[in-house]
């Protein structure tokens, strides 16, 4: 009887699996006989009920053949984001049930081709990358060339999507040396790379790309050597043969109508711009039908409204309707941004908000000075601050809530997978700069996919919890903690066409035009040049002089200068300017030491946002220092007068202190997050186009990318390094250095390098700094103190005391003053006993 039952059992449970197989396909070939809106919504819920009940290997496959399905016709309706989560979903359940061993259904061409090119079409960047990598790898173990050729084209695309034309040009070139490549294949590939060239201005230089060009490619050239109304005759013939593809979806649509209005606006026909832009509009948003800008309630995902929005604000003359139009913008890359998960992403996207902030700002600008409306410069500096250090901004916001709620185990799990993400790019990283393994990129790329997927899941409950991290800056908070500090910010918009300088003090904003950018950038950079070597101030003291003034001048820092403290928030090629080593007045001496620097007379505190300054982080309760001195003795990197600062700091704090074999990566990874304090006296470098700013330790390089994956909060960290503060530059992020990479870790104070220094004047510098530091335990009073005792010691040469040897390092953070409570503690205590004695004494009379 028992085998009986077995038997019954067995043979049911296998004929409801292939029921439910079976069920399935006919849902997905019901659903792709007739795909509209009535039902996906059918097909929808069955998938639903379908994944509460899949068990076996057929089962899994065949949802991922209803997913793969229902991706496509989302995709097609311009769905994005349910179409992302759809294909994310397939292939993550092909991968998990190890499915491609079961039949030959393709994965690649189904669901990850079109996943990859859905994440470059929404800015999602780094899944795009990681997603391309993982099935170019599988095509290449497979040697199936068809998927080769087709992770070239979209490998390119990406690239010239993020404005890397350079790489574009050389996976092209590969590409076309692939076996088998059709010719529409080849025509694609070309088409790719003539937008590069054309985008790059080097296509003059490829007469067989020239002779190539259909009437897209022609009627861009002519965009972009300003002869508009060739452009113009070219389009409408490219429009027409567009137009005659029956299946173009509505985003194709749309996409032809915003690139005619362009062609249209730069023709000078307004108003056909803006009637095209509309018919953009009603094509993305059928139910729209007004001619005018929609409510934010109706937008989705989409960048296409982005093209829009923006152009709109471009036609427009209304400044309201201009800033209405520019905020939208905004609105939709806000919802854009909430589905990625990566920094890389995130920083890569907001070069776009930089160009239309600084659009906003000038707007602002002028409807003051006509208004003298104090609210249009706090909106005005708000538009500032949102382009700056976004991702540095978000991970310091997210550890303060983690602070807040540190049991909350969504949070917790949301910072630990953040920071594995940053620990696995950082492998990555360093895989393809050393090895290049074609396995190991494959493994750590499915891991970052992996991860993100898990992120992505976290962000509806955490946002349903806690609501959006705060975006803004409070003015009144900004404003009472600069009278609690006594002192004035100094803001920089480093813009494309004007560079703009926020004042804000504890009862006034200001905001003033300091000079078009293309005027001032010479001199600039022309300062920062001086720091290039020794000898470029000392050969040629005056030309430092007047140059050091005129800055001073042309920044309009001698509208602060009755202020002792400065907070300067710098921007862009600001970022490597030492301000303290400017000039507040006009000089002739050739004496350095007699110089008006502004060192001598103002504190000055840098910081890479005000939000930073305000921002409240609960660091280290110890004080104890961790110093790593590699040396490199009996090297030619030997950095022998760093013995010196260890001493010094020996003497000064509570230390544990790493020296020359001891002082190893994996000795500082391990015990970093224990101290309060971090001193790393080494060599360091700002990298290159394509390798990552670095420091070294006695055995090995960390590179910035390794710092994103660590959770320090030290007090202080000092950099006693060259050009730690020195990076590849990014709009709205500012450098990618040593220096960010440990504030990325969880630090708000540290003092750093802008050029390569000497290792002489270093160590004086630096024991200056700790004798001050040990005596005021404030930071920022120790830095100005220790250029100071420099310049006034009298047994440093006249060219020793160039600031190229103590003007490099500065102090990022807040306004620690030295703590005066002990001594009011003492006072306290003497009056007490005093009281009593005196009190003993008249009662014992």
């Amino acid at each position: 009887m028992k085998k009986l039952l077995f038997f019954f059992i067995l043979i049911h449970g296998f004929c409801f699996s292939q029921d439910l197989e079976e069920s399935i396909y006919v849902a997905a070939e019901t659903f792709m006989a007739n795909p509209n809106e009535s039902s996906l919504q059918t097909l929808t819920q069955q998938e639903l009920e379908f994944k509460t009940q899949v068990k076996t290997k057929d089962e899994q496959l065949a949802l991922v053949f209803l997913q793969s399905h229902k991706g496509y016709y989302l995709d097609t309706y311009s769905r994005l984001k349910e179409a992302i989560a759809t294909y994310e979903d397939a292939v993550k359940r092909f991968n998990d049930n190890d499915l491609s061993k079961l039949s030959d259904f393709d994965i690649i061409e189904s669901c990850m081709i079109p996943l990859g090119n859905l994440y470059t079409k929404t800015g999602d960047f780094t899944n795009a990358l990681n997603t391309i990598n993982q099935y170019v790898f599988l095509a290449e173990q497979h040697k199936n060339f068809q998927h080769q050729i087709s992770g070239a084209i979209n490998l390119s695309k990406l690239y010239y999507t993020i404005g890397e034309h350079d790489l574009v040009i050389i996976i092209v070139d590969k590409a076309l040396k692939i076996p088998n490549i059709s010719n529409p294949e080849r025509e694609q590939l070309l088409y790719i790379k003539n937008n590069s060239l054309i985008k790059s201005n080097e296509l003059a230089s490829f007469e067989e790309e020239v002779n190539a060009l259909d009437t897209e490619q022609t009627y861009k050239l002519h965009l972009t050597t300003g002869n508009y109304e060739k452009a113009l005759t070219e389009f409408q013939e490219y429009k027409k043969k567009i137009f005659t593809n029956k299946e173009l979806s509505r985003r194709q649509i749309a996409q032809v109508y915003i690139e005619e209005a362009q062609v249209y606006f730069v023709n000078n026909n307004s108003v056909k711009a803006k009637e095209l832009l509309q018919l953009a509009l009603r094509t993305l948003l059928p139910d729209f039908k007004l001619n005018r800008l929609p409510d934010k309630a109706l937008l989705y995902e989409e960048n296409k409204f982005i093209d829009i929005f923006d152009l709109y604000a471009e036609i427009e003359t209304n400044p309201e309707e201009i800033l209405k139009s520019y905020d939208l913008s905004f609105y939709v890359s806000d919802l854009l941004k909430s589905n990625w998960t990566t920094q890389k992403t995130k920083t890569l996207n907001e070069s776009n908000n930089r160009i239309r902030s600084e659009k906003c700002i000038d707007l602002l600008f002028n409807m003051f000075q006509k208004t003298k409306d104090a609210t249009l410069l706090v909106k005005a500096f708000e538009y500032s601050e949102n382009t700056k250090v976004f991702t540095l901004k978000e991970t310091f916001q997210m550890k303060q809530r983690l602070e807040k709620h540190p049991t909350d185990s969504l949070l917790i799990l949301e910072y630990q997978l953040i920071k594995k993400q940053e620990r696995i790019t950082s492998k990555l990283v360093i895989e393809e700069l050393e090895n290049n393994r074609a396995s190991e990129i494959n493994r750590l790329s499915k891991q970052l996919s992996d991860i993100s997927l898990k992120l992505k899941s976290l962000k509806p409950p955490i946002l349903k919890k806690y609501g959006e991290l705060e975006s803004f800056i409070s003015i009144t908070d900004l404003q009472k903690k600069l009278h609690e500090d006594n002192a004035v910010l100094v803001e920089y918009f480093y813009g494309k066409n004007m560079i703009y300088q926020f004042i804000i003090s504890s009862s006034t904003i200001e905001l003033n035009e300091v000079a078009e950018t293309k005027n001032a950038k010479t001199p600039i950079l022309e300062f920062i040049h001086l720091f290039d070597d020794a000898a470029v101030i000392n050969n040629d003291i005056s030309s430092y002089t007047s140059k050091a003034h005129q800055l001073y001048k042309l920044l309009k820092l001698d509208a602060v200068s009755k202020w002792k403290n400065v907070i300067i928030v710098p921007d862009s090629f600001l970022n490597f300017i030492p301000f303290e080593t400017l000039l507040s007045e006009e000089t002739k001496t050739s004496s350095f030491s007699k110089m008006p620097f502004v060192v001598k007379s103002q504190n000055i505190v840098y910081n890479s946002s005000a939000c930073f300054y305000t921002t409240e982080i609960t660091p280290k309760s110890n004080a104890n220092l961790l110093g790593v001195f590699p040396v490199f003795e009996n090297t030619n990197r030997a950095l022998t007068f760093s013995l010196n600062e260890a001493a010094v700091i020996q003497d000064e704090t509570t230390s544990d202190v790493l020296f020359n074999e001891n002082a190893t990566k994996l000795n500082f990874l391990k015990k970093a997050p224990n101290y309060g304090l971090l001193h790393l006296s080494t060599h360091a470098s700002s990298g290159t186009s394509r390798k990552p700013a670095n420091i070294e330790f006695y055995d090995n390089t960390l590179y910035v990318d390794e710092l994103y994956g660590l959770d320090l909060n030290p007090n202080l960290v000092v950099l006693s390094a060259c050009e730690t503060g020195i990076g590849k530059l990014y709009k709205a992020e500012g450098a990618m250095s040593i220096s960010r990479g440990f504030q990325y870790s969880g630090a708000k104070n540290l003092l750093f390098s802008l050029w390569q220094i000497n290792d002489l004047s270093t160590s004086q510098i630096m024991q200056s700094f700790y004798k001050n530091f040990g005596d005021t335990q404030s930071a920022f009073l120790a830095n100005q103190n220790s250029k100071l005792e420099y310049l006034q010691n009298e047994s440093i040469s006249n060219s020793k005391k160039s600031p190229y040897y103590w003007g490099a390092f500065v102090y990022y953070g807040d306004l620690s003053y030295p703590d005066s409570r002990p001594y009011l503690w003492y006072v306290i205590i003497f009056g007490l006993v005093f009281f009593i004695i005196v009190f003993l004494r008249s009662k014992f009379k």
